[in-house]
């Protein structure tokens, strides 16, 4: 049996159990037996590139195994180009993520196992083709986010952390019912067949010929667990309105947990959408498209008004975040091939140019003690940054022309592709959703001048939370170089060169658009 996948995902248990037998005292052994358990996976995911078949529209590396016999689920992995792609990213970011945590020091060793555990859900969650195992990993996450929020994040991080737990766990409580009533009908009009959470049988059933009985309504089966399903995803992209515990918890968690949260978590929610509701639900997916892509501008427009309102940087970036997940909600609202891979690309772009930005107010917080553009008097938090520090600053170029979707770097070629894509089919809507780039513009731009223009104005934070003119900035660390360099280059070559990352999940983006001919 293939078993690569399964060590992709669960390897991290072994750097878990390291840890805990790391003498007390010793934090830099337990930040590099945490690298090595991100590593590994890391390097075993870039190794399937070269055994990778991208013409094959199937999953593949399959692996199953009766897990509980009684329910029949089983232990069921496998990959195709969309989850391989989130594989990749996924792997990256983590590893890369263990060296933005390198300035923990409270309770290391807790912290590193929770991120740990955060990558084992996070990796199962992509790899999973039983409906089930899906939901265990889903659910896994949530607890080490809690804790990496709630024990080391900011000032209000017991309100982020408890936020951000009740709104996710809303939408997996409805996402469940969705999936117990997927499992419950899958027996078949004579209950002929055994009910089963595998997701290639569940794909196979023609669930609108149901109808589901509920608080004593009769509902057509597939549009009603559509929206159940819809509920869980749409709280993770998030979408607006479900996006109110994003900023609280971007701005109250550690830098690498913020990487995390915006270069993975939130396109757990796409994937999910691509992956359970357009590949198990087409005809109800293709019902609420219009729908889906009104959503889609909502975000792109509202959450970069949102963004240009901030005054604090790490929320700025935040709401962008929101903003840039409309363009893939608008992409893949449209069926259309280049549509769906622009929308499939931007989520391996945003977690780019995201992950970029948020370590760079990871730096500048470590070194000002604040993210505020302009403090509560009035003044620039910053300014002139770029006297000061031209390597932070260039580095803070590529992250913010990435974002605005510069030609020439790789957030050009996804928002191109979705526009490209979308125009044909929905022209008001996507009229309406250029108007992002030139918001996008506007908030970076003027961030830009705020912070790292003009004269050097910058100011510290001392720890009784009074602004004092801050001195000379210290340079770049050696770890900031590990995480910062790989993500510029990424963000370069894709720009210049998108095909070959295109052909990973081409094939399996094509299969899609195919369920809506």
């Amino acid at each position: 049996m293939n078993c690569v996948l399964s060590w992709i995902t669960f390897f991290p248990l072994i750097g878990m159990a390291a840890i805990l037998f790391v003498p007390k005292g010793k934090d830099e052994v337990v930040k590099w037996i945490a690298a090595g358990a991100t590593a590994v996976p890391f390097v075993l995911a870039l190794s399937l590139l070269a055994s990778f078949d991208r013409s094959n529209p199937g999953f593949q590396f399959i692996q199953e195994a009766v897990w509980i016999p009684s329910l029949n689920v089983h232990f069921h992995m496998g990959i195709d180009g969309l989850s391989f792609l989130m594989v990749l990213l996924s792997t990256l970011l983590s590893f890369l993520c263990i060296f933005a945590s390198w300035n923990i020091k409270k309770y290391v060793k807790g912290y590193f196992c929770m991120f740990l555990l955060l990558h084992i859900g996070m990796l199962g969650v992509f790899c999973s083709l039983d409906f089930f195992l899906f939901y265990v990993f889903w659910e896994v996450m949530l607890l080490p986010m809690y804790f990496l929020v709630g024990i080391w994040g900011g000032e209000r991080k017991e309100y982020a952390a408890i936020k951000f737990f009740l709104y996710t766990l809303f939408g997996s409580v409805l996402m469940l019912v969705g999936i117990l009533a997927l499992y419950f009908y899958s027996t078949g009009p004579n209950g002929a067949s055994p009910a089963t959470f595998d997701l290639l049988t569940l794909s196979k059933i023609n669930w609108s010929q149901y109808t589901l009985n509920i608080f004593g309504m009769a509902l057509p089966f597939d549009k009603a667990v559509w929206w159940l399903l819809f509920m869980g995803f749409a709280v993770k992209v998030p979408i607006v309105p479900f996006h109110t515990w994003l900023p609280w918890a971007h701005v109250q968690a550690p830098t690498a947990v913020s990487v995390i949260l915006a270069g993975v978590l939130l396109k757990m929610g796409i994937y999910g959408f691509l992956r359970i509701n357009y590949w198990l639900l087409p005809h109800a997916t293709q019902y609420f498209a219009f729908a889906l892509a009104v959503m889609g501008v909502i975000n792109i427009v509202y959450g970069a008004f949102c963004a240009m309102a901030q005054k604090d940087l790490k929320k700025l970036v935040a709401y962008s975040s929101v903003s840039h997940m409309g363009y893939c909600l608008l992409g893949m609202s449209v069926f259309t091939a280049a549509g769906m891979q622009g929308s499939i690309l931007q989520l391996f772009n945003h977690g780019l140019s995201s992950a970029m930005m948020f370590m760079l107010v990871g730096i500048l917080y470590d070194r000002l003690h604040h993210r505020s553009i302009v403090t509560a008097d009035g003044k620039l938090g910053f300014g002139g940054i770029a006297q000061k520090e031209p390597i932070i600053t260039a580095a803070w170029m590529v992250a913010v022309f990435s974002s605005l979707g510069l030609p020439g770097l790789n957030g050009f070629v996804s928002e191109a592709m979705v526009f490209f894509g979308s125009f044909p089919v929905y022209r008001t809507l996507t009229a309406i959703a250029t108007l992002g780039i030139l918001l996008t513009a506007a908030y970076l731009l003027w961030m830009v001048q705020r912070v790292f223009l003009g004269p050097y104005t910058a100011q510290h934070k001392d720890e009784g939370g009074h602004y004092h003119a801050a001195g000379e900035i210290p340079a770049m660390r050696w770890n900031e170089w590990v995480v910062l360099v790989p993500l510029a280059v990424l963000c370069l070559w894709i720009g210049l060169m998108p095909q070959p990352l295109i052909n990973v999940f081409q094939t399996s983006s094509n299969t899609l658009t195919e369920l809506f001919r």
